[in-house]
This record gives C-alpha cells, structure tokens and sequence, in this order.
C-alpha cells in the first residue's frame, strides 16, 4: 500500500512538473497519443520526460542529443563540428549550424571517432562539398528554439531550406523524416561517406529508386572501423549521382518537386550489407515513424524504471534520470540479427545460441569506478553479456579488452580494467561465463610484457626513465592486481604480492606518490604539478589511489586523523595547476578535480577518518556544484556514462570506492524516496525522512527496521531488497564517528617489503655528494648495499649511516625483513668534470625541464618516449647553449641528440648550427646542419643524434650551439599553425 502511494506521489509531479513535459505536448501532441497508448499499459509515468540530452553538450561534457536505444548499435544525431576537442561527439551546443545527421557518436570521449554516414537533407540548390570545407557549402542554420530531444527522438528546424527533421531509431536502425515546408524547387538527399574521419574504402551501390547499400572502412581512433549500411525512402528518386572523382564518395538523390515529406530508413552493420538489410527489414519494416519512435521510448522507459526516483527538485529530478539516460548509452550492440559480429581479429563470427548480443565501446579506465558497478545492480544480465565479450575478445586478440571501438584495441589509458569488471561481478556472484577462462585471461594479460607491466611485477614500481605516467601505472596495476587476486581462491594460478606495489610509490617523506628513477625520487617535486609522471592527472589527484587497501594508504599517512588532513588539505588548497596543460582536469575544488576520474572515489575516504560527516558534505556539494540541468551540464567529458553513473550513485546515497570489494560506502542520498527494482525481481526501497538543502548529514540510518551503525551496506543486503531508510539534519551526528567503515585491507603482508630508495635527488655531482638510504619499514627491516657494482644481499655492507661519496660510484641496495627482500635498487652518482660549464641561453618548459639546468651535459641519453623526464623541452624558441672550459681543450666531434614525436608536436630543428671559441670570446661558426623536411611519413617517435668533425688541432675555450625551432605545424598537421616544441638530452663533445 505505501509502495501504490509512492508511485502515484510520483506520477503526479511527473505529469505536471516539467516544461519539457507541457512542451511535448503542445509541439508532438499527436506523436504523444500514439506514444502514451503504447506505454500506458506498462508504466504509471514516463520517465524519460525527466531526460534532458542536451545536459553535457556544452562545455567539455562531449555528449550528443540525437537518437538512440538503449545500449543500441547506432546513435543518430546532428553534426555540427567535424574535428577539435570539444567536437568529439560530432555536436557543440554552441555551435549554429548543422551540416547534416550522422548515424554514430561517441558519447562524452575525448577522442574524437565515429559519424559515419552523414545525411543532408537539400532543397532548391544541392550543395555537394560541406561548408566547414568550402565557403558557401552544405550546412544550414538552427536555433536551440526550435530544437527537441527525448531518449530515442530528435527533432529540429532548419532555417535556410525551411526543413522539419525527426529522428528516431531501432536497436540497429535509423528513422529519418525531412519535412520541405517549400513546397517549390526539386527536394535534395546528400549521403556523404567522406564526413568525418579518413576514409580507407568505400562504396554506393544503388539498387532500385527506392533502395542504396554501401560501406566505409575509416581509419581514426578507431585503426580500422567498418560501417556497411542499406538504406531506403519512401519516395522515389528522380535522379541518382555519384561523385567519385577527386577524392570525392558522395551520391546526391533528386526527388520531384511535390515530396514534402521525405523518410530514410537505414539499417547499419559492422559485418557486411546484407547484415545492414538483415537488420533493417527485422526491425524496422514499416513507415510508420511514431510506432518507431513509440517503440524505442518504451524501451528506453523499461530501463529507466529500473530505478524510481523522486524529489521535490524537479532538477534533481532531471539530473538524474538524464544521467541514467548517459549511463545506459554504452556499451553498444555489435551483432546483427542474423547473430553474426566482426570479432578482434577483424574476422567474422556468429554468436552460439546460447550466446546474447555482442557489444563494443568500451572505456573501461572510466566506467570501471562507478558505471560497471551500477551495472551490477540494473544490469546483472549484461554484465555476464559483458564479460562474455571480454572473453571473446581475449580468445581473438589476445588479451583482455582496455579501450575497445568498433573491434579495434585502441590501446588507449592505462591499467587493465576489464579485470575489476569480471572480479566486481564475481565478488558479487554475478558468474554466468566460463570463470577458469576469465580467471586465465585476466592473468594473461596482466603478464603482457607491455607498458611497463614487467618491470611492475619484477621490480615493484615503474621507473619514470623506462615508462611514461609511471606513478599512475604502479598504482592502477596494483589494484588491478588486487582483483585478480579476488578470482584466484582455489585456483591453480599463484597469488602474487604485487597488489601492494602502490606502497613503492609512497614518498614518506613528503606524503605523496612521486615518480621513481633509478632508485632516486622524480626531481624536482610539486604535488600541482601536471607531468607525465601522473595519467591526465597530478600528484594531489593520484596520491589516495589505493582503493583496495585504504587501510595501509592512511597508515602510511600516519592513521585516521593523517588521512583527514590530508583530505582537509586537498580540498581547501588552491585551485592553481602548474606543468602542461591538460584539458581534461576540470571541475576542482582545491585539487579534487571531480572532471576527471581518478578523484571520483575520493571523498568518500573521510569515512575511513575520524570525520565521516565530511564525506556527506562534500558528496552533497559535489552533486550540486558539478551537476546542472544545463547544456554545460558535467563538469568533464561525459566518459561513456562513467561521469554520470557517479552521481546515480550518489544521489541514491551510495558508493562503491573498489569494485571487486562488494560494499558501497554511505555518502548523502540527494531524493526524497527511491525504489531500485532489480532483475532477481526484488527492490530496495529507499526513504530519505527531514531531507532538504540544508539537512545534509545523516542522523540515523535503518535497514529493515534494524539500526545500521556503519558507514556502508553490503552488496547482498542491497539486491535482498527490503527498506534503506535515511533521516537527515542540519549538523552532524557525532555518535556516528565511532562507527565502522567498509572493510578494507588495512595490513601489508609480512613477506611483503617495500622497496627502498635513495634520498639524493641529485645525479651529478662536483666535489662530494652525500647519499641516504631509507625504505618503509613492514616488521623489522634491514637495508644493504654494494659500491662495487655487485647485486647485493643480506651479506653485504650493512646499511647505518649516510654514504658519502668522492667519486662516480654505484650504489645497489636491497631490504629484507624477517619474512623476504625487496627487488634491488640501483644508481650511479656521476661526478661531473669540474672544468665543464653549461650555460643556458633558452629557457625550458617546467614540466620537460629534465634533471634541471645542467640537463643537457648530464650524460643521460633518452630514447623513443619523450615522457620520461630524460628530454629537455623548449616551446616556441630557440635551443641556444653554450659550453665553457676552465682550460682549452682538443675536440674533433661536436653534436647534440634531438627527439621527434610529431603527433605530439614536437618536431626536429629546422637547422643545428655548431661554433667553436679559442678565446672564450668570438665564435667560429664550424657547420651548420639543416634537416630535411618532415613529413607525415615522419609521424613515429624517433630520435636522432646531429653531430659534426672538426678537421683542426687548435684547442678550443667554448662550444656553442643554436638549434632553429622548427616553426609553426604545418598543414597537414592536426595542429595546423600552431607553435611547436624542440627536445633535447645531450651536448656531447669527444
């Protein structure tokens, strides 16, 4: 009885509170009816009209508004950007013109793919080239006014050829109507295969007047996509031409002059045409556009009851069901209905039958945190359909999936997460997949000696000289490790200690995760500072990433009250960043950057502090602040549902901080009553009594009537259903600091023992250098080491006391504890020739600068990867150098090494030029060396080494050298105009 009332309290707000809904209404009223007759025998109100798609279409959100079904293979939508960073899901709220309706997006990446097949409605004068190519090209003008989206619909007028577009879609297929409100001049249907991304092969094939099929295989993000389609109207043309030539693959369609309404039909497919027909004529074999559109609003209103929300808020409201909306866009179905799918290995298979859909999209560095583990409570069934793909994969490409599009591995972020995905499931029993299989490819990959994955496992960090974003790698594959971990109770594989490689990353000294190099700590340090130490993130962003064992994380920090200040420190620091720029940390309070993943988990720590109540403070303020029912609606890219999966979860008061431990952390519900109603055909109802803006900290909380004296509810008292009830108030309640937090790994495995280190950030040195030794000590530690260049062992020099050095030396060290060693670190302090003197005319970039002014006599060669923090990097000038001897000196060769990455705009010199002084005052210019022209030939990251004979005897007082910046990009570059960056490690002379 209390359920029917809450059911009905929510219809009535529904149905008469919102505009979108009284706007529906007026302009679709007729759709409306059909719609309403469809789902009114089903659902008590329509959820969708709660959806607001241009939330997250401004700003850096990277959403689109257009049309899609739930997890569904096609998205068509406006383009009105066809490159740039906030063009990636191929729509900008800011933008004016539309240049015509594309078939698939990417929701909220940022990367840019997709947009395949681009449709332009045309009337009067066709228009063949895009306006964004050529002045005065196809592109019309549109209004936000006079422009609608629902979940599966869009809709919007466009000005200069007066044209009504309705959009909707199938699972697989797209339902165009062009309404010509002119009825005078022949009507126009551009189709344009060249839109977009780089087009490999193509090909139109025209059928009868009424019927096309074709394809496009682009190269992208994606290195090999494949769209095939098959495409009908409903009028017939008059007259079909294809433009071939040029580089051109467009067909423009003429239809007669008393076509007012137009509709397309287009069945798409990554297998070939007759799977785009297959799935055409299966679902979509009608005209009849609102049973179409009816059809994927009930769809998409059976995934959204998933979850009964009310407020009060009607933005809330929208901010929810809108960001349940996003996180039910990806993964996307990659089977047609005939089961066939193009697989990894870019081969064709067919599903058994005992096998469901096939999926792609995967962003798995982002929707690992919160978007699988709502998954795990609204979509129990395709996370098995999830995991299964993971394993097809594994069985076609060879490893787990990381960053998968369209069946090709991108490569793209760092860890493996598909391994958090298959443990949180499992931990959870959710178990429908060979697990023996997933328990093999999960170790398989983590094997993969890739990405500094080896070094992980033998050295138990990643040194910052051998593999960019080192500190981010170490922490994530540590967890990574942890949930592969979690599958391998009773099985044959060993469970290995790497899971605790995050504590070699730990910096005692200054309480942060640091870079490591050769033993040495990364140098110089500032926790602000974005480097490629740290993946789209700095040291403040990553230094809490433990998730697995927050335990030892806050005792390294010192204990309860440590991690909270460090908490307190994080969030009331400034908001000021320094080192390269990085477009994606947004959204920060202090150094919580809340528009990038790697702090989504961080303030639900205070729970594991001695100041819970912080934790619902900042949830509440990070749900208010960074969450609108605007275009500019998310505070970062939207990230395949990963940014919006984190606020479903915290707006239901709940959080889940390591996926793969099965208990959700308790934040600060945001509704007034929730209902989660599960596939296992029980719900959790969830009432939140006293609640209101102010009334943000948690009173008491009850789960079926019995009192909850702890800071998290376990995954199976969750999907048992039953009451949650919450009572809020406007102060904290301090009886509920006692209380337990969410079981964690709080202690290090004896036989665990961390690496140690060298205090000495230096490298060279003058006279003497005085070198410490130190390690984090797990039970009784000793420290040994070697001068001599031997591995060392617990036989060797025991370690009591500073090393002072006098001349180049390596120093190798190792720890033991009662219970095993750690891996050997190992350093050669080098003892610079004190009659060489560099003096740097240019001034380097603070994030590339290196090991600091004396980088380039440093006698550190770099390689291929200019992330190491080996290369020194100069934007936008000059490299201007000279070198001084205290006494002259015969040299027959003079060079310097430069790197080139120019995908990363960094480029060769233009020309090197070298000079000799015998005075130490006027410089003989000896040769000047002028590089060839690079090209995109010249796209792979490769270094090179300019050097030049001096064919003389004279001794020389100063070398000097001046290598040209290579000037702007050019125009085949990305980055067209643009400055560029030189990079350089050594001066060497012999």
């Amino acid at each position: 009885m209390k359920l029917i009332l809450i059911i009905s309290f929510f219809s009535i707000n529904i149905l008469y509170g919102t505009s979108q809904i009284d706007e529906l209404k007026v302009a679709e009223k007729k759709s409306d009816n059909q719609i309403k007759k469809i789902l009114s025998d089903n659902d008590s109100f329509s959820k969708s009209l709660y959806v607001n798609p241009f939330i997250g279409t401004g700003g850096h959100g990277h959403t689109y508004p257009g049309a899609s079904a739930p997890f569904g293979m096609i998205q068509l939508s406006p383009d009105t950007r066809h490159e740039g960073w906030d063009g990636c899901s191929g729509y900008h709220y800011s933008d004016s013109i539309i240049y015509g309706f594309s078939h698939t997006h990417l929701s909220g990446t940022g990367i840019p793919d997709y947009g395949d097949l681009l449709i332009i409605p045309q009337n009067k004068k066709a228009k063949i080239n895009p306006g964004y190519i050529q002045k005065n090209g196809y592109g019309d003008i549109f209004y936000h006014k006079s422009e609608y989206a629902s979940p599966g619909f869009y809709r919007v007028h466009l000005e200069n050829g007066n044209i009504d577009v309705r959009l909707t879609v199938s699972d697989r297929c797209g339902f165009h109507e062009y309404k010509f409100n002119k009825s005078q001049g022949k009507k126009f249907i551009l189709i344009d295969l060249d839109h977009r991304d780089k087009l490999i092969d193509s090909k139109i094939n025209i059928i009868d007047k009424q019927t096309l099929s074709g394809y496009r295989i682009s190269q992208d993000w994606a290195e090999e996509q494949h769209f095939y389609f098959y495409l009908k109207t409903n009028v017939e043309y008059e007259k079909a031409h294809i433009y071939k030539k040029n580089g051109k693959n467009k067909l423009l369609l003429t239809f007669p002059k008393e076509s007012n309404t137009i509709k397309v039909k287009v069945g798409i497919s990554s297998v070939d045409e007759i799977g785009a027909k297959s799935n055409l004529e299966s679902e979509i074999n009608h005209w009849n556009f609102n049973k179409t559109r009816a059809e994927v609003t009930k769809k998409w209103n059976e995934e959204l009851n998933k979850i009964d929300f009310y407020s009060s808020d009607k933005e809330i409201m929208t901010n929810f069901y809108t960001s349940l909306y996003h996180s039910f866009l990806a993964p996307n179905i990659f089977n047609d209905t005939d089961r066939r799918y193009r697989g990894r290995d870019n081969k064709i298979h067919k599903l058994k039958e005992n096998e469901s859909n096939n999926y792609t999209v995967f962003s798995l560095w982002d929707t690992y945190r919160a978007t699988h583990p709502l998954y795990t409570i609204t979509q129990v069934n395709r996370t098995n359909d999830f995991i299964n793909v993971f394993l097809r994969q594994y069985e076609q490409g060879g490893d787990l999936p990381v960053w998968e599009l369209a069946a090709n591995e991108t490569e793209c972020m760092i860890g493996y997460h598909s391994v958090s995905v298959i443990a949180d499931a499992y931990s959870k029993g959710i178990k429908d997949y060979d697990v023996n299989k997933a328990v093999e490819a999960m170790n398989s990959t983590a094997k993969t000696n890739e990405y500094g994955k080896k070094e992980f496992r033998e050295n138990g960090y990643i040194n910052s000289g051998e593999e960019p974003e080192s500190v981010s790698k170490n922490l994530e594959y540590s967890y990574d490790d942890y949930c592969i971990g979690i599958m391998l109770e009773n099985k044959k594989f060993k469970k290995e200690n790497t899971a605790f490689n995050f504590v070699n990353s730990f910096d005692p000294n200054t309480k942060f995760m640091r870079a490591r190099r050769s033993g040495k700590w990364f140098h110089p340090f500032n926790p602000s500072e974005v480097n490629f130490n740290y993946t789209e993130a700095n040291s403040w962003q990553y230094s809490l990433y433990a998730p697995h064992a927050i335990g030892v994380l806050r005792d390294l920090l010192g204990g309860k009250d440590s991690l909270e200040l460090w908490l307190d420190k994080l969030f009331l620091s400034k908001s000021k960043l320094s080192g390269r720029h990085q477009v994606d940390i947004t959204g920060l309070i202090g150094q919580y950057a809340h528009g990038n993943e790697p702090s989504h988990h961080i303030s639900y720590l205070y729970n594991y502090t001695n100041a819970p109540e912080k934790c619902q403070y900042y949830v509440d303020r990070i749900l208010k602040e960074m969450y609108s029912n605007e275009p500019d609606g998310l505070s970062g890219n939207e990230d395949c549902g990963q940014m919006s999966s984190w606020y479903v979860l915290s707006a239901l008061g709940i959080y889940q901080v390591a996926p793969g431990n099965p208990y959700y952390d308790i934040g600060r519900p945001l509704m007034d009553k929730a209902k989660i109603n599960m596939e296992n055909g029980k719900s959790l109802l969830i009432s939140v009594l006293n609640n209101n803006n102010n009334n943000k900290y948690i009173q008491k909380i009850s789960y079926n009537g019995k009192e909850l004296n702890r800071h998290y509810i376990k995954h199976e008292e969750l999907i048992a259903g039953g009451i949650l009830e919450f009572k809020m108030g406007n102060s904290p309640q301090l009886n509920r600091k006692k209380f337990p937090h969410a079981p964690t790994i709080s202690k290090l495995p004896e036989n665990f023992v961390p690496v140690p280190f060298f205090n000495q950030t230096k490298h060279n040195f003058k006279d003497t250098i005085t070198v410490s030794i130190d390690a984090i000590k797990n039970g009784p530690t000793q420290l040994y080491y070697t001068l001599d260049g031997t591995k060392p062992n617990n036989r060797s020099l025991l370690y009591k006391n500073p090393i002072k050095l006098n001349e180049s030396t390596t120093i190798k060290a190792i720890a033991y504890n009662n219970k095993g060693k750690s891996s050997i670190i190992s350093n050669t302090f080098l003892k610079k020739d004190p009659e060489i003197n560099l003096i740097l005319k240019s001034k380097y970039a603070n994030q590339y600068s290196a090991s600091g002014p004396e980088t380039l006599i440093d006698k550190i060669r770099g390689n291929n990867e200019y992330r190491t923090g080996d290369w020194q990097g100069f934007w936008d000038q000059n490299l201007i150098a000279e070198i001084n001897f205290e006494k002259p000196r015969k040299i027959d060769t003079i060079g310097i090494g430069f790197i080139s990455d120019i995908k990363s705009w960094i480029f060769f010199p233009s020309e090197i030029e070298f000079s000799v002084s015998y005075d130490g005052k006027k410089f003989h210019r000896l040769q000047t060396i002028k590089t060839k022209k690079q090209t995109k030939q010249d796209m792979y990251p490769h270094h090179k080494d300019f050097k030049v004979k001096i064919n003389q005897s004279k001794r020389i007082q100063k070398i000097r050298v001046i290598a040209k910046n290579y000037g702007k990009c050019p125009p085949w570059h990305l980055g067209n105009g643009n400055d560029t960056w030189l990079f350089a490690d050594e001066i060497f002379f012999n």
